[in-house]
């Protein structure tokens, strides 16, 4: 996977998270193991596990092979692997950008951005969108032709909360279920499954930067998505939520000559590279 610095930096990163749902979902053998493993009851389990005291266990060896600078984070005490997952950073360690003017990441990230047209596809964790079917609604998605999507994509050892992008009046959340379809788990191996993560997403609109969507996409298998409020006036910088333990996304829907996106993250999303982003910093000019 190939990863650019702000500073222009190329990484060539082996990410692990991606190496095992490669083999999940495009292996006979991924698949037969990925079966039972999406079980809602292996799920339940699993995500109860990492909120016992138990799960603690995990998290010096976690923090080990991942190199987190623990420094940035809150002094607590966890009392399980979930609560140290969604540890809270010192407000210093990741200043907003308050400028007005300014777009913002919401999240710690590797950003891909590109431009909305008709024929507009893109992967999310191994499944194919356009905006229409990430949104499962029709009227949503036209509004946002000649814009772009901005996937935010977080890794395991990212900072797992998110903020609100820009001050504005926040819409009531939608969810969508996520779905795992596997007919026969030996068969078909160039289109291996048929499946769709959880999300939920809501409107917001702001005076900067017209209407905005933004979407989390949940883990397909214990991840799980937080969202602190419903309707209501958010600010930016605001904690808009959190994700539970799985590596998940940010998309954040932007309309059409609302924003100039900064160049080297344009630069690099055209060479198919992803932009290594931080909470709170600009990423984008106001047109």
């Amino acid at each position: 996977m190939k990863q650019k610095l702000r500073n222009g930096t190329l990484i060539e990163k082996t990410d692990g998270q991606e190496k095992a749902l490669s083999f999940l979902y495009g292996t006979a053998l991924g698949r037969i193991i990925l079966k039972p493993l999406t079980a809602p009851f292996i799920s339940k389990i699993a995500g109860a596990f990492l909120s016992t005291k138990l799960s603690c266990v995990l998290i010096k060896p976690f923090i080990k092979s991942n190199n987190i600078d623990m420094s940035q984070f809150k002094p607590v005490k966890y009392n399980s692997y979930n609560e140290f997952f969604t540890r809270e950073i010192c407000p210093e360690a990741r200043p907003v950008d308050m400028d007005k003017n300014h777009f913002i990441s919401p999240a710690d990230s590797k950003l891909t951005v590109i431009p909305i047209a008709d024929d507009t596809f893109f992967n999310i964790k191994h499944t194919r969108y356009n905006v229409e079917s990430l949104l499962k609604n029709r009227s949503l998605a036209e509004e946002y032709k000649g814009g772009y999507v901005m996937i935010f994509r977080l890794c395991v050892d990212d900072y797992h909360r998110y903020c609100y992008v820009a001050d504005g009046e926040k819409g009531e959340n939608t969810f969508i279920k996520g779905v795992l379809h596997t007919v026969n788990p030996i068969a078909n191996d160039y289109y291996p499954i048929y499946k769709e993560n959880s999300r939920e997403y809501t409107t917001l609109e702001t005076a900067d930067f017209g209407k905005l969507t933004i979407i989390e996409v949940g883990a397909l298998l214990v991840g799980k998505i937080v969202n602190n409020h419903g309707k209501a006036r958010v600010k930016r910088g605001q904690e808009k939520g959190y994700f539970q333990f799985g590596g998940s996304t940010v998309v954040v829907l932007v309309k059409k000559d609302k924003v100039t996106v900064d160049s080297d993250i344009m630069e690099n999303s055209l060479a198919d590279i992803e932009t290594i982003v931080r909470m709170g910093e600009k990423i984008g000019t106001k047109k």
